[in-house]
C-alpha cells in the first residue's frame, strides 16, 4: 500500500454547468433488464470504464465524475438489479450482483475495463476482480463497504433489527409512507455527505426524483432489505474460513487499486478503506477529511485526479 498520487487539476476537463443524468439504455443481461447510463468517451484513446453505484443508490450517482473523466474513460454506469430503473432479481446478494457486473462486461464486450465502485459496489467490484482478473484493468473502490465488526454502529444500525424479521419489507414499505419524499432525501443525504452544503440544487431535485421512484417501485423495499442481508451476511462469512470471504478474496485481486474513504463517512467504518488497501497487493490509498460516504458526489475533482493519476501511473509504471 502506498499513497495515492493527485493529477493536477488541469488533467481534468474544465468545471462548467453540472450535467444532468447521462443518456441511458436498457440491456438485457442474465434474464433481466438492466439500466445503463453511458457516458461517451470525447477521444479516440479514452477507455472502457463501468460505474457501480451503493446500497440504495443508482447510475445517477457517478454522473459528475464519469463527466470529468470523459477526457479519459468511456464509461457506463449501472443501476444494479432492483435499484434505479433496473428490472428486480429473485436474490439479492453480493455473490448474485458480482454476477450481474461480469455478465454485463462480458455481454458488452469491453472488457477489461476500468471499474469504479461506491460501497455496496466496492464489495461487489471487490469479488469480481478476484474472480475474473481478465475483465478488469484497474479497480476504484470508494468507500468499499467491505466486512466490519460493527455495523450496529453505523447509520444503517436502526435498520439491522428488521432482518430478522419474517416479511420485512412491508416494515420498509410501511415506513415509506410515514415520511414524505422530501424529508426522506434529506435523510439519505445527511447520512451520505460528510458536508451537505455542498450538494448542488440539482442534485438535491435529482435525489429528490429518485426517492419518489421508491415509493412507485413496489420491488423496492424487497431489494433493499434483501441487499442489505446479502451485506450483512458477507460480513458474518467474512470472519469464517473458507476461501469465500471477502478479504480473503481481496487479497487475490491483481489489478492496480485505488481505495478512497471519508473521515466523516457514516455508513462505513472510516478504518476500513485503509484496512482494503492493505490487503490488495498493489494499492493506493486516499483518506478525505471532512467527506463522507459518497466522495464521487462530494468531491467529484479530487476523486477524478486520484482516479487519473492512477491512469497515468500504469501508463508509466514507476521504476
Amino acid at each position: 500500500m502506498r499513497g495515492a498520487v493527485l493529477a493536477d487539476d488541469s488533467a481534468l476537463l474544465p468545471a462548467g454547468e453540472v450535467p444532468p443524468p447521462w443518456p441511458a439504455r436498457r440491456v438485457q443481461v442474465g434474464g433481466s433488464m438492466l439500466h445503463v447510463r453511458e457516458t461517451p468517451g470525447l477521444s479516440s484513446s479514452a477507455e472502457p470504464a463501468v460505474y457501480v453505484h451503493g446500497l440504495g443508490g443508482s447510475s445517477q450517482n457517478f454522473t459528475d465524475l464519469a463527466g470529468l473523466l470523459a477526457d479519459r474513460l468511456d464509461g457506463h454506469a449501472l443501476d444494479l438489479p432492483g435499484f434505479g430503473y433496473s428490472d428486480a432479481i429473485p436474490r439479492y446478494s453480493i455473490p448474485a450482483f458480482a454476477d450481474t457486473v461480469i455478465d454485463y462486461l462480458e455481454h458488452s464486450g469491453r472488457g477489461p475495463v476500468h471499474l469504479i465502485a461506491n460501497s455496496l459496489g466496492g464489495s461487489i467490484s471487490v469479488r469480481v476482480a478476484a474472480l475474473r482478473p481478465d475483465l478488469v484493468r484497474t479497480l476504484t473502490l470508494i468507500s468499499p463497504a467491505m466486512p466490519f465488526l460493527n455495523p450496529r454502529r453505523t447509520a444503517q444500525g436502526p435498520v439491522l433489527p428488521l432482518l430478522a424479521l419474517p416479511r420485512a419489507d412491508r416494515i420498509v414499505a410501511w415506513a415509506l409512507t410515514r415520511v414524505t419524499a422530501e424529508q426522506m432525501a434529506e435523510q439519505v443525504l445527511a447520512a451520505c455527505f460528510g458536508d451537505t452544503t455542498k450538494v448542488h440544487p440539482q442534485r438535491r431535485a435529482e435525489a429528490m426524483e429518485e426517492i419518489q421512484l421508491r415509493y412507485t417501485v413496489a420491488h423496492y423495499p424487497k431489494a433493499y432489505l434483501g441487499t442489505l442481508r446479502g451485506l450483512v451476511g458477507s460480513f458474518l462469512r467474512a470472519y469464517l474460513p473458507g476461501a469465500d470471504s471477502q478479504w480473503r478474496l481481496a487479497g487475490r485481486i491483481q489489478a492496480p487499486t485505488l481505495v478512497i474513504g471519508g473521515l466523516n463517512d457514516r455508513l462505513v467504518d472510516p478504518r476500513v478503506p485503509a484496512q482494503v488497501a492493505r490487503a490488495i497487493t498493489d494499492s493506493r490509498l486516499l483518506v478525505l477529511p471532512g467527506v463522507g460516504h459518497v466522495a464521487q458526489m462530494e468531491e467529484p475533482r479530487l476523486v477524478a485526479r486520484a482516479i487519473v493519476g492512477l491512469l497515468d501511473e500504469i501508463q508509466t509504471p514507476l521504476g
